[in-house]
């Protein structure tokens, strides 16, 4: 679909890729990793053409289509959420007005036997024809489905994008592009401005319905559930791993390991290679032997060792004071804004050294209870801080929040106190801006490094209540990693907003889930929860399928005690999706042994012998049929799946 050869590009000195070359194929699910400034935005904008490279090819066939999704783009704000999103139909719109212009022609003329009206009426069914294979028809429906599975509800719809935040209308432009159903996809951190459950559909979207996805993510859940290939970008060149992330982390660490030892083995045979040639250089009967020793020198090309990226900030959050046994109770706790109930009937008791995560989408009054905690903002009920509370607040924008003209280490000694103005320098080392690095202005600063520096201010002064509003945004794998661990170490009580249930994962042992303008506690960690969710939701569509009624006849069904599922039903339902589950992944294997046996069959055809070879022809046929049939199997697999598990998630 597209194939990259010789590919480079040049900032400066120092190429940042040299003779690149790899292809995207159809239905491959791409994860471009590298650590930060390796180039995986750049090869993006360069695979859609937004950016030339200094040398090689880029082959993009004519009728392919690509569709990119930059970290940040310029907005619309003039139109309603559904006109913004009709747009990536703009094709299907033209077409169907010049089927109604064509249509009240048909309907106005008399002239029936005129070559002028068969020409019409030839013209008017290819293009019905075209409109209708094209489902135009239903693109109201797909609008619709995409916006919902992306976060919006169906009352979002018709608002202004306006009213909308910066996160929010991203999620539209990301609805446009999925929308256009390109043949290749390009995400640069979708997930960004995503919750739990929006991410969850983008994964199944994007596994069961997108061509191609090449997608740059920190998100390691994410990357996990969607790829199944992984280009590594390292010291200027792209080494390609045909599995999923968590494998490729284990290859590269073999392949490293492996390098190594090649490395050691060169570097003594080299070094025995030297010392031989020292030794009898001036001895006439060790000639032959000398010289051949340097040829080998000559020959021998060095081995070169993967870039290791060991750079991670060092982050342990300082001894704290004890905090009363309860830091934080809310009883019937609410906030509203006019006639906007955000909350209300909040009940929750935070214990000290709890770690708890505060979930549900956005919009559901997350970031609103933390501000009434800090107390920013007014509410009803009664929320008490506990006893000798000293709270440390990572604000969701925290980053932008600080001063663009001011150095990195000026914003720190600006709020320095006492003999940790002494250590500055220290401490900015252990977060990656040793040296130089130190110097530059903030307005400079990558949306990581940015993250970075807000975490630093964090820590000048001890808290024993932590609370971090998104705090992994920007931040890359091995960043998020050292921040996990910090908070595990962390002595004190900590409530984390997060939407990255990698992050949350074995760290909190407690989530509120926020939704419906209520808060309900579920014990456990994040796939505790999310597991649960999917049971209750399962349940529900089970009870749909079997009664066949809405949810207020169920409620009344409650109330007469009446059970509407079995456990047998859920039990059998949860079969399904497990046997359904591994057919399509037993579908999968025999579809990428017989995709490479094609590839093997492709190459024989090619020389002169192969193509006159009847029995290669033959197997190379019934070959592409069977195919063809497993393909159309996955596909039927793949809807009943979504049928019986993911509907939910596009309602």
């Amino acid at each position: 679909m597209i194939s990259v050869e010789g590919l480079k590009v040049e900032f400066g000195v120092k190429p940042l890729f040299s003779d690149v070359a790899f292809v995207i194929n159809d239905r491959d699910r791409i994860a471009l990793v590298g650590k930060n400034g390796a180039g995986k935005s750049t090869m993006l904008k360069i695979l859609c053409r937004q950016q030339r490279p200094t040398g090689g090819t880029i082959s993009i066939p004519a009728e392919t289509t690509i569709g990119y999704l930059p970290q940040v783009m310029v907005l619309q704000d003039n139109t309603t959420v559904r006109e913004e999103a009709r747009k990536a139909f703009a094709g299907s719109t033209e077409m169907k007005a010049r089927l109604e212009e064509m249509n009240r022609q048909l309907t106005e003329r008399s002239d029936y036997e005129s070559r002028e009206y068969m020409e019409l009426v030839q013209r008017y069914t290819e293009e019905h024809e075209q409109y209708m294979m094209m489902g135009a028809d239903n693109y109201e429906a797909e609008i619709e489905r995409t916006l919902c599975g992306l976060g919006f509800g169906r009352e979002d719809l018709d608002r202004p994008t306006s009213e909308f935040s910066g996160g929010w209308r991203m999620r539209i432009e990301l609805a446009k592009i999925l929308l256009q159903k390109p043949d290749v996809l390009l995400l640069d951190e979708p997930t960004n401005h995503l919750d739990i459950e929006s991410i969850q559909w983008l994964e199944q979207f994007l596994a069961q319905s997108a061509k191609a996805v090449v997608l740059v993510s920190h998100d390691r859940a994410f990357i996990n559930n969607v790829t199944n290939r992984t280009l590594e970008i390292s010291c200027g060149n792209v080494t390609d791993y045909k599995v999923k992330y968590d494998e490729y982390v284990q290859l590269r660490r073999e392949r490293r390991e492996q390098q190594l030892r090649a490395y050691e083995n060169q570097q003594k045979e080299i070094a025995e290679a030297r010392a031989f040639i020292e030794r009898f250089r001036y001895q006439a009967t060790k000639a032959v032997q000398v010289q051949q020793k340097i040829r080998q020198l000559e020959k021998i090309v060095p081995i070169e060792i993967d870039e290791a990226d060991n750079s991670a900030m060092h982050l342990k959050f300082p001894p704290c004071l004890r905090s009363g046994d309860y830091p934080i109770i809310c009883e019937e706790v609410g906030k509203a804004y006019g006639e906007h109930k955000v909350f209300d009937g909040v009940n929750l008791t935070i214990k000290r050294g709890e770690k708890v995560a505060f979930v549900g989408k956005n919009g559901e009054g997350k970031s609103t209870l933390v501000k009434c905690i800090m107390g920013d903002i007014p509410y009803e009920g009664m929320l008490k801080v506990g006893h000798n509370v000293q709270i440390g607040y990572f604000a969701q924008n925290q980053a932008q929040l600080l001063d663009d003209s001011l150095t990195v280490f000026d914003t720190i000694d600006r709020v320095a106190r006492g003999d940790i103005r002494l250590r500055i320098n220290n401490i900015l080392g252990a977060f990656m801006f040793g040296g130089e690095e130190a110097d530059k202005r903030v307005k400079v600063l990558s949306g990581g490094e940015r993250s970075r520096l807000a975490m630093i201010k964090l820590l000048l002064e001890p808290v024993n209540l932590l609370i971090l509003d998104e705090p992994t945004n920007h931040l890359d794998m091995l960043s998020k990693d050292v921040l996990k661990e910090a908070i595990k170490a962390f002595d004190g009580t900590a409530i984390i907003v997060s939407h990255d249930r990698e992050f949350l994962d074995g760290l909190v042992g407690k989530v509120y889930e926020f939704g419906g303008g209520k808060v309900r506690e579920h014990l456990g960690g994040i796939y505790d929860w999310i597991n649960s969710s999917v049971q209750t939701v399962h349940k529900v569509e089970m009870t749909k399928t079997v009664t066949g009624k809405d949810n207020s006849e169920k409620e009344n069904e409650k109330k007469n005690n009446t059970s509407t599922i079995s456990y047998q039903n859920r039990k059998e339902m949860m079969r399904c999706v497990s046997r359904l589950k591994k057919s399509i992944k037993d579908t999968e294997e025999k579809i990428e042994k017989m995709e490479e046996h094609i590839s093997k069959l492709d190459k024989i055809l090619c020389t002169p012998e192969g193509a006159s070879n009847m029995e290669v022809v033959t197997e190379y046929t019934s070959t592409k049929l069977l195919l063809d049939k497993a393909t159309d199997r996955w596909e039927q697999l793949s809807m009943e799946l979504e049928k019986n598990k993911i509907k939910y998630l596009t309602n």
